[in-house]
């Protein structure tokens, strides 16, 4: 590999270089490209980085002068079978000549978020005679290289086959949902801090691992030990199969990782280590730690469609503000994406606070439509008769309608 250094730029800055007798495009422009010109002849090249054009339309004071000495650039790239990589600083308005003559554009992006790492982004404007990825894909500058992550591309010609109805593990709670959990559908699960949907994904996980499927688990708001320590207190073997490589738990800091990073490890886990079940606790976290993201919900979407299409079953947890306000939603809504919702909910009953959990919706099919009880304990979870003696059970102050004394 040559590298050839362009020595005249620096002699044109030193004061007794100036002079005011000629054009700069007559001279340091003419001479600059005739040294690198002359350095092409020499070498031979297959392939070529100059960085940057920036040099170049700094000396020449004159846009014709500048066009036509690229252009000149160009030819002789052309004449001698050499693919040029160029860079150059990214104007406004863009150079659209410069454009023009190339055969591809790429853009490279930055933004200074309001807290976390600095997004980077890659766009590919333009490419003669080839399909490309359009759009912004997330970047990741690091030892040895760049990282892209492209953005999730569902297969638009992808039939989703209906996949198979997997248990949880729990006869009731099959029941509840119409058989239990959809192959290849999203399951939103919503509710409020405490109420049990992270345990539920531990319960559903359990079933999976226990019919040989590999399940992958991303913590946004809970640290590994404390997620196995739950797992532990409710009877699920879950540190074990993390230890036999069933179990892939990682711990995802949202003002390190872009959505496209995430995305790319969500695919990963799937197509590399034949991932069956992906659980996502909690989304509320990524959110909040995203302010500026404006895209989520469409980026969400591409994932569980993609998901989807892989016969992947995705568990999201997605917190409510309040504890017992049913009416105070989360700020962020994807129970139109999902295939089947659960609603877990908190209600008190003669001074003790119980836990109800209903379906809202099944995309494929019938489910039961009664709320029931649940309860955890050291045994897993526990679902039981539907209460069909309470009144008002979502509202968190229910009314017994039924008889006490009977039981």
């Amino acid at each position: 590999m040559d590298v050839f250094a362009l020595s005249m730029a620096d002699d044109i800055a030193r004061p007794e270089q100036q002079q005011t007798l000629f054009r700069p495009s007559h001279v340091e422009l003419d001479e600059t490209m005739q040294a690198v010109l002359a350095a092409l002849e020499r070498v031979r090249p297959g392939r070529v980085v100059l960085d940057s054009l920036s040099i170049l339309r700094d000396l020449a004071d004159e846009p014709f002068a500048y066009r036509r000495q690229v252009l000149a650039l160009k030819n002789a790239l052309v004449a001698g079978g050499c693919t040029a990589l160029v860079t150059d600083a990214l104007l406004a308005p863009p150079d659209m000549h410069l454009r023009t003559m190339a055969h591809g554009v790429i853009r490279l992006l930055q933004e200074v978020t309001t807290y976390g790492n600095v997004r980077r982004q890659v766009e590919i404007v333009k490419m003669r005679a080839m399909p490309f990825h359009s759009g912004r894909h997330d970047v990741v500058l690091e030892t040895g290289g760049l990282r892209v992550f492209p953005r999730v591309l569902p297969a638009s010609s992808a039939a989703d086959s209906p996949g198979d109805v997997h248990s949880s593990g729990v006869a009731r709670l099959d029941v509840l949902l119409g058989g239990g959990l959809d192959g290849g559908a999203a399951t939103l699960l919503v509710g409020a801090a405490g109420t049990g949907k992270s345990s539920f994904t531990m319960q559903c996980a359990t079933a999976a691992l226990q019919r040989g499927q590999s399940v992958a688990v991303y913590l946004f708001d809970e640290r590994p030990p404390t997620w196995f320590q739950r797992a532990d207190q409710l009877g699920f073997p879950l540190r074990q199969s993390a230890a036999e490589g069933t179990l892939l738990l990682e711990q995802i800091d949202p003002a390190e990782m872009s959505p496209g990073q995430f995305a790319h490890a969500v695919q990963h886990a799937v197509t590399h280590r034949a991932v069956h079940l992906v659980i996502i606790d909690s989304l509320t976290g990524y959110v909040h730690a995203m302010p500026d993201e404006h895209f989520l919900t469409l980026h969400m979407h591409e994932l569980f469609t993609w998901l989807g299409q892989h016969g992947a079953t995705t568990l999201l947890v997605l917190d409510q503000h309040g504890l017992g306000d049913a009416s105070r939603m989360s700020p962020l809504d994807l129970s139109y994406l999902a295939d089947t919702v659960l609603l877990f909910r908190y209600f008190e009953d003669q001074g003790t606070i119980r836990r109800a959990v209903s379906v809202l919706k099944r995309r494929s099919g019938p489910h039961e439509q009664t709320i029931r009880e649940m309860t955890l304990g050291p045994t897993g979870i526990a679902i039981g008769e539907p209460l069909t003696q309470f009144r008002g059970v979502l509202t968190g102050l229910p009314t017994y309608a039924g008889d006490r004394t009977s039981g």
